[in-house]
């Protein structure tokens, strides 16, 4: 009974102890992805710089910047849904910079009623956010050849089309023509670390009480 008894309690301090280490590393995981979403809250909010002459897209990533020139006119549709409003699409514009160089601006949001609407050349100092966004994978479908809608910001393709640097910066600032802006005001990167570190306590702790459970049984049955 007791060589039985001790086996039956090493199993359980042995599965006890990889529960709660993996607890512990989502603890770590959460202060972590906490640190990351800081910094990358304190980069959104920094004060704008010009635009840099080549971007990159891991270390510009999200970088403020203000960029002076002129809309060249025509835009780009791209669906997006607002819970409060419902379905519309981004605007995604040529934008000619005072130096020359040719970049895409995302505008924000208008409602689906609004789509359509002629966009004239004007001039603008924009201020926004540098993104590289990550929205296409290979069920995302290809621009409708009728409407001429859009299904995400693939930027090299959107730069393609609208003959730009592959270059994008999400205005934070009015660009005007009824436009809402859409800053980029925080990430959606998810941080479900705390949750997935109490299930793995509670089952240490599930797996600890099944543990003591069984050795009274095998204790109960000797005597």
């Amino acid at each position: 009974m007791l060589r039985r008894m001790i086996m039956v309690l090493c199993f359980g301090l042995l599965g006890a102890g990889v529960l709660v280490s993996l607890g512990i590393w989502q603890v770590q995981r959460l202060y972590w992805k906490e640190g990351v979403l800081a910094d990358i809250a304190q980069r959104i909010t920094a004060p704008p710089v010009a635009l840099p002459v080549a971007p990159d897209p891991v270390a510009d990533r999200y970088l403020p910047v203000t960029v002076a020139g002129k809309f060249t006119g025509p835009a780009i549709e791209v669906l997006v849904s607002r819970k409060e409003i419902g379905p519309g699409v981004r605007i995604i514009a040529a934008f000619e910079a005072e130096n020359g160089r040719r970049i895409l601006i995302d505008r924000g949001f208008v409602p689906d009623a609004a789509r359509g609407l002629p966009r004239e050349a004007v001039a603008a100092t924009i201020t926004g956010n540098l993104l590289w966004p990550d929205e296409v994978d290979g069920f995302t479908p290809k621009p409708d050849a009728k409407t001429g809608l859009w299904f995400a910001r693939d930027l090299p393709a959107l730069a393609t089309a609208m003959e730009t640097e592959p270059v994008l910066v999400v205005a934070r600032s009015d660009t005007g023509d009824g436009i809402e802006p859409l800053p980029i005001d925080g990430v959606d990167i998810p941080n479900n670390h705390l949750g997935y570190a109490i299930q793995w306590f509670l089952m240490a702790i599930v797996w600890l009480g099944m543990t003591a459970l069984y050795l009274r049984r095998i204790r109960q049955r000797t005597d």
